[in-house]
C-alpha cells in the first residue's frame, strides 16, 4: 500500500516559500493529515518489519522521528521549520549514535543512510581495530553486487596522518583511514508514492545491515 500522496511534497514545496509560524499554523491541519500521520504510520510499519528479524530494534516510533522544528539558536537561517520529515531506526531513538538506519523524506531530497556519521575519537579507534583484524569480513560486505549497486562504497572523510601500524595497512585496506563510516542512496518521488515503497526501503536496509553489524561488533568487545 502507498503511505504517502502528492500532497506530502506539495506541502513542503509551499512551506519552502512560506517558512514562518503564521503560515504553518494556518496550514497545520494539512501538516497533520498529509505529513505527520502518514509518516508516523510508515515509521511504525518499518519498525514492525525490522523487528521481525532484529529484536534490538527500538519500538517507540515517536522517539525515532525527528521534530520538524529547527534549532535556530546558533544558525544564521532563522526559518523555523525543516523541509523534510526524518526518522532513525536502530537500538535507540533520535539521540542514539550507534549504527542504524536513517530515512530523510523531503520534497527535494529523498534518501536513506546508515553506518556511523559522527563517531567519537574513541569509537573511530575501535572501528579501526575491527577493520585491522577483520578486513576480509569488511571486504566481503562492500564487494557484494547489491551493496555496490545501491551504495557504491563506504563514504566519509579520511585522515591523512595515521599511526605507523595503520599507515602500511592502508594500502591493503583504505577504509582504515576513515573518520566517518556511512552509506547513502536516493529515491525518487515516484518510488515513494508507489505501493511497494516500503518493500524497496526494507530491501535497501537489508543490504545495509551487514555493515551496521560490522560496526556494532567493534563496540561489543
Amino acid at each position: 500500500m502507498a503511505f504517502f500522496t502528492k500532497e506530502y511534497f506539495k506541502f513542503f514545496s509551499e512551506l519552502e516559500k512560506n517558512n514562518n509560524k503564521v503560515w504553518f499554523d494556518a496550514n497545520r491541519s494539512r501538516y497533520e493529515e498529509f505529513l505527520k500521520k502518514p509518516f508516523k504510520s510508515f515509521v511504525e510499519h518499518i519498525i514492525a518489519e525490522l523487528a521481525k528479524e532484529d529484536y534490538t530494534i527500538y519500538r517507540e516510533a515517536s522517539k525515532c522521528i525527528f521534530r520538524i522544528n529547527k534549532d535556530i539558536r546558533f544558525s544564521k537561517d532563522k526559518s523555523p521549520y525543516k523541509l523534510n520529515c526524518a526518522a532513525v531506526f536502530g537500538k535507540g531513538g533520535t539521540k542514539d549514535t550507534r549504527p542504524g538506519y536513517f530515512f530523510h523524506l523531503g520534497h527535494k531530497e529523498i534518501f536513506i543512510g546508515g553506518g556511523m556519521y559522527s563517531p567519537s575519537k574513541e569509537e573511530i579507534e575501535k572501528i579501526r581495530q575491527e577493520i585491522y583484524y577483520n578486513s576480509d569480513t569488511l571486504n566481503a560486505i562492500v564487494s557484494k553486487k547489491d551493496f555496490k549497486q545501491l551504495y557504491g562504497e563506504i563514504k566519509g572523510e579520511r585522515n591523512k596522518v595515521l599511526p605507523e601500524d595503520y599507515k602500511a595497512f592502508m594500502k591493503e585496506q583504505p577504509y582504515i583511514a576513515n573518520k566517518q563510516f556511512y552509506v547513502v542512496t536516493s529515491f525518487s518521488k515516484e518510488e515513494v508514492l508507489a505501493n511497494d515503497f516500503d518493500k524497496q526501503l526494507l530491501k535497501a536496509f537489508k543490504v545495509m545491515a551487514p555493515l551496521n553489524a560490522f560496526l556494532t561488533q567493534a563496540f561489543s568487545e
